[in-house]
């Protein structure tokens, strides 16, 4: 009977480890915050040619809130580079405009099961186990969104499951 409730637990404890990303591309992975206010779902990108490489969505639990993301990979050093953006406008748009509807920006790091941090992975390759947005919760607070969204969330996201 223990040895059937230990096996139990560890196996929910397993199910919940960031080392389940392994065999799910990073283009449909799904992360949580620590508080389970934040979902950042990636999504393909849809072009081998677009200027990103790594599109998502970060829901906000308890709103109407759907923010979108991307990222756009730089040279010299390499870094994956992101944007999460509220209801930006369309078309020809202004940096100004861009600032307005920015929420948070910075390098996106991945955070593999033993703790190394690398660049994002892009489209095809192995889902990270876990993504690393520096100061990502102060700038929820200092954006548009706070009053909507009331939780800040932690840098770090945890892989939960792969998406379609």
């Amino acid at each position: 009977m223990r040895l059937a409730a230990f096996a139990s637990t560890l196996s929910a404890l397993l199910a919940v480890s960031p080392a389940f990303a392994a065999g799910c591309l990073q283009e449909q992975a799904i992360y949580g915050d620590a508080d389970g206010a934040y979902e950042l779902r990636f999504e393909p990108v849809g072009s081998a040619s677009a200027a990103t490489s790594n599109h998502f969505k970060v829901k906000v639990a308890k709103t109407n809130l759907v923010l979108d993301g991307i990222v756009m990979q730089s040279d010299e050093p390499a870094r994956a580079n992101g944007m999460i953006m509220n209801n930006c406008p369309e078309g020809d748009v202004t940096g100004d405009d861009i600032a307005a509807c920015t929420v948070w920006q910075g390098v996106i790091y991945s955070v593999s099961p033993d703790g190394k941090v690398a660049s994002l992975p892009g489209e095809g390759l192995e889902a990270a186990s876990q993504v690393l947005l520096p100061d990502f919760g102060p700038a929820i607070r200092n954006s548009s969104i706070w009053g909507k969204a009331t939780v800040a969330p932690w840098d770090v996201l945890t892989f939960k499951e792969c998406g379609q």
